[in-house]
Formats: structure tokens, C-alpha cells, sequence
């Protein structure tokens, strides 16, 4: 393992100041601009408290919602990608190259498509099951195609490259599935479907944000424990060993970690993609050979990207906003093509 001299690690302590002073530029900006062009005052009236009823609606009830959800998705993506990579020891390795996203995907698809119901106590009457569901059915699915891949993956003692080509077969299998259904069972619901797909923050609320937590939060909490372990496991698993490491206890936990990170993500806010892919990389572009900052400069980045990118979506789109799907992907291929060339 190359670390770093003292004197890159100078050069390099001013980076996460600065990416958090970002972070909190980036909710500012955020929150105060939007389709709905309301004063800074009555904003700041309204994050006070006071304000007019309309921008308390606004500001409270629908900006600072869905810009809380897209930092801890946006956190959540970007900690999963990086852990996927580094395990995989594969550049390019990220949830929907895992089939996590390809999951998810499928079971929400089934979720809005057919109609489900359960009984009313007391009723013979049918009620449909809340949308608020949503997000539990994503995490389901996205959680069971990690588990698919675990399983395969150690039954068949596969290598971590045979396990990301393996995670690309059944992510790719899961996905024809969702279109299938998409393609022979459309329904009232195929908008919310394609929304969804796209990756969006659109009508996100405070449920949304408070599904997420949990897990961003115990996330973070995992990584100090894990750090160790994930420096070794950039290793082949022969030298892993030789350190003391339990190559397939501590790949597990990491797998998992990582599947739980994305598949409640994706079913908070859909596939928001080329988060996980590209922001590793520019943490690592960032904090070259001081590894110690990757995992924090992951976390800040993914935050900044995700709020910017919704932020993006609005302004440039009006009433009918860009989904931040559409424009992660838009701004994430030159980015990734541009780390790459600099990247040996």
C-alpha cells in the first residue's frame, strides 16, 4: 500500500474543509432558488418559522424535503460505489453494474404495475396498498439480487472480477424483466413508472428523508469499523490473509453494507446513476495518494453532486424539471472520461 508523504498530506487537509464549506453552499443554493422565485426574506422568514403560509409551503414542504433526500441518497450512492469498487478491485463496478439498481427496479415495477390489495379490517371492500410502500419494495428487491449475487459468488468461489461479469448477467436479466412488464402491462401508472426509472427527486417529503436515514446513518457509522479491513481487501485475497484478514467474513460484510446503502436509495429516489460511478473517482482524483480522505471526500461529494444536479434539473427545466437522473448522466460521462485520462 503507497501512502502518503507528509508533505501531500499538507497539501491535502484543506480538501475536506472546502468540500464541506461546498456542501453548505450547495443547500443554500438549493434552497433558495427554484421554479418559484420567493425573496430571501420571506425565505428566511419562513425557515424561522414566520413567512407567509405559501412560502412555508414551498420552502419547508417541498424544497428542504426532497434536498434532504438527495444529500442522504446522494451519500448513500456514492459510500455503495466505492465500496463496490474497491472490493471488485473493478474502476468501473457501481450498484446498477452489481444488479442492485436492476433489483430495485424490478420489484417496483411490479409494485405500480399490478394492482395490489389488501383486505380492510372489518371490510370485504379492497384498499389499495400506499405508494409510500415504494421505497420498502425497492429496498427489498435491490437486497435480494445482492443476495443472489453473494450466494453465487461463494458457492461457486468466484474472483471479484467474475463477480462484477456475474453481477452484469443478472442485472441485465432483471432489467429485461422490468421492461418487460413495462412493455405488456402498461397501466395508469406508467408515468409514475418512467419518473421513477429516470431517477427523481420530484414530490420527495420528509417520509422519504426520514426512510432514509437509518440507513445513511448507520452506513457512516460502519465505515470507521470497516476501514481496515477495506484498505485489505484492495489486495488479492492470498496477501489479505497473510495481514490476518477473514478475506470472506469481511467481503461479506462489505457487500452487504454496500447493497443496503443502494438498494434503499434507489427505492427512495429510483436509479440515480453515475453517482456511485464517477464520485469515487473524483475523491480519489482529489485526494491522490492519501487514501484516508477518499471515504470522507466520498461522502461530501456525493451530497454536493446529488444537490447540485437536482438543483440543475429545476432551473434549467421550469414547471416540467429534469429528473437528476437524466442530468447525473448527461454531466457524468465527460466528467468519468476526463478522471479516466488522468488516472494510469
Amino acid at each position: 500500500m503507497i501512502m502518503a508523504s507528509p508533505a501531500q498530506t499538507r497539501s491535502a487537509a484543506w480538501l475536506l474543509p472546502s468540500g464541506l464549506a461546498l456542501v453548505v453552499l450547495s443547500l443554500v443554493a438549493a434552497v433558495f432558488l427554484g421554479v418559484v422565485d420567493i425573496p430571501a426574506a420571506d425565505i428566511a422568514a419562513a425557515l424561522s418559522g414566520h413567512g407567509s403560509p405559501e412560502a412555508r409551503s414551498i420552502i419547508i414542504d417541498i424544497r428542504l424535503p426532497r434536498i434532504v433526500t438527495g444529500i442522504l441518497a446522494g451519500i448513500q450512492f456514492a459510500v455503495a460505489g466505492l465500496l463496490l469498487q474497491t472490493i471488485t478491485r473493478n474502476p468501473l463496478a457501481d450498484p446498477s453494474l452489481m444488479g442492485v439498481s436492476q433489483g430495485a427496479t424490478l420489484t417496483v415495477t411490479i409494485f405500480l404495475l399490478f394492482t395490489v390489495y389488501i383486505f380492510e379490517p372489518g371490510s370485504n371492500t379492497l384498499a389499495e396498498l400506499p405508494i409510500a410502500w415504494l421505497p420498502a419494495a425497492g429496498l427489498a428487491g435491490g437486497l435480494a439480487a445482492g443476495g443472489i449475487i453473494y450466494l453465487l459468488a461463494f458457492r461457486l468461489d468466484l474472483s471479484p472480477l467474475r463477480i462484477t461479469l456475474c453481477g452484469i448477467a443478472i442485472g441485465a436479466v432483471l432489467h429485461a424483466l422490468a421492461i418487460g412488464l413495462i412493455a405488456g402491462w402498461g397501466s395508469a401508472r406508467i408515468e409514475i413508472i418512467l419518473e421513477w426509472l429516470s431517477g427523481s427527486l420530484y414530490a420527495r417529503t420528509w417520509d422519504h428523508a426520514l426512510f432514509l436515514l437509518p440507513f445513511t446513518i448507520s452506513g457512516l457509522a460502519i465505515l470507521p469499523l470497516i476501514y481496515r479491513p477495506l484498505v485489505l481487501l484492495q489486495l488479492d485475497a492470498s496477501v489479505a490473509a497473510s495481514f490476518g484478514l477473514s478475506y470472506r467474513r469481511q467481503f461479506s460484510l462489505v457487500l452487504l453494507v454496500s447493497c443496503a446503502l443502494a438498494a434503499s436509495a434507489v427505492g427512495a429516489v429510483g436509479p440515480i446513476i453515475f453517482i456511485g460511478l464517477v464520485v469515487p473517482h473524483l475523491a480519489r482524483f482529489l485526494a491522490g495518494r492519501h487514501f484516508p480522505l477518499v471515504i470522507p471526500l466520498t461522502i461530501v461529494l456525493g451530497a454536493v453532486l446529488v444537490t447540485l444536479g437536482d438543483l440543475v434539473g429545476r432551473l434549467v427545466g421550469g414547471a416540467e424539471e429534469i429528473p437528476i437522473g437524466v442530468v447525473t448522466a448527461i454531466l457524468g460521462v465527460p466528467v468519468l472520461l476526463a478522471l479516466l485520462r488522468k488516472v494510469p
